[in-house]
């Protein structure tokens, strides 16, 4: 006879695996972008390059903030709507039960992320002053938050999840102080490189952290999923299997730490061979000035209408 009080935990299993992986590959596919993006513009402008917070695309201006918009509210209606029975995460009363706390945590996430490209884009339509210094304080915003609900979530994060959590707020860690750093520093490439880098890595750990805890076949030896409150969470039987499973996520992160380093590298490389021959854009000489060194553009729709006209001729 069929165990149908199984069923509703094998499916918040693969929910907690969609929810892992799905999410990994926006932020890889998001790093990789701007990654293409700010070493293309640094290698093409090197002495007047300005980091901005987001790229047009030629035809669809906001496609990039479009696409977060679109994907934060997905999720959000993935977390409080659609993988709900009642398809509404709260009790009868009206609270929030414990169990569907961490929905509410992934889901604020996804606002904050929303907020800062609804925003980014109202301020450039509207064309106001400083709005690419305020866009970038609105996506620190959202990485704190991010950092903040990982540190202090809900759930049981201790063993081998709290691991994996652990290793990933580092990296959030890593895009936040970036981000921040480029609101102080708009022409440092260096900045933007590690950035860009550090969302390529997020996404690849967030798809590790997926398919590492809730793909059965890749539990640690002396480890298992167990059932808790309607979800598969990784447990070790004996301290020693748990040490050894630490030990071990450790070694996977230093792994794919090295091959993101690698990859960011032979990227540049490649990159530097097909855009650095390309004529450097500089601005005009400050007028009354005995320096000879170009002064750099500092409007922010000049700026836009190069980082477009540089992509659409590559788009």
């Amino acid at each position: 006879m069929p165990q149908r009080p199984r069923e509703p935990a094998i499916e918040a299993a693969m929910g907690t695996l969609v929810g892992h992986v799905a999410p990994g590959v926006f932020f890889l596919l998001m790093g990789l972008w701007h990654l293409f993006a700010h070493t293309r513009l640094f290698l093409t402008r090197p002495s007047s390059y300005t980091a901005p917070i987001w790229f047009p695309v030629p035809g669809v201006r906001h496609l990039e903030l479009l696409t977060i918009i679109i994907g934060s509210v997905i999720d959000i209606l993935m977390e409080l709507v659609l993988v709900q029975v009642k398809h509404q995460p709260l009790d009868d009363d009206g609270t929030i039960p414990s169990a569907h706390l961490h929905n509410f945590e992934h889901a604020s996430i996804s606002l904050a992320w929303l907020v800062f490209a609804a925003a980014t884009i109202h301020m450039d339509r509207a064309r106001t002053p400083m709005r690419d210094a305020v866009a970038q304080l609105a996506a620190a915003a959202a990485f704190a938050q991010q950092l903040i609900v990982f540190h202090f979530h809900s759930g049981n994060h201790a063993g081998v999840p709290g691991q994996f959590h652990s290793l990933l707020q580092m990296v959030i860690a890593v895009s936040l102080a970036a981000t921040l750093l480029r609101v102080a520093y708009p022409r440092s490439f260096v900045v933007s490189l590690v950035r860009a880098a550090s969302l390529v890595f997020m996404g690849v750990w967030f798809i590790v952290m997926g398919v590492m805890m809730w793909t059965p076949a890749l539990v640690p030896k002396g480890c298992f999923l167990n059932v808790e409150e309607g979800l598969e969470v990784v447990r070790c039987r004996t301290d020693g299997a748990l040490d050894r499973a630490k030990s071990l996520i450790n070694l996977q992160f230093s792994w794919y730490l090295t091959g993101t380093v690698l990859f960011v590298v032979v990227f540049y490389l490649q990159m530097s061979k097909l855009y650095y021959s390309e004529e450097p854009r500089y601005a005009s000489l400050e007028k009354g000035s005995s320096d000879s060194r170009f002064i750099s553009i500092g409007n922010e729709d000049e700026d836009d209408l190069e980082v477009a006209k540089g992509l659409g001729r590559v788009l």
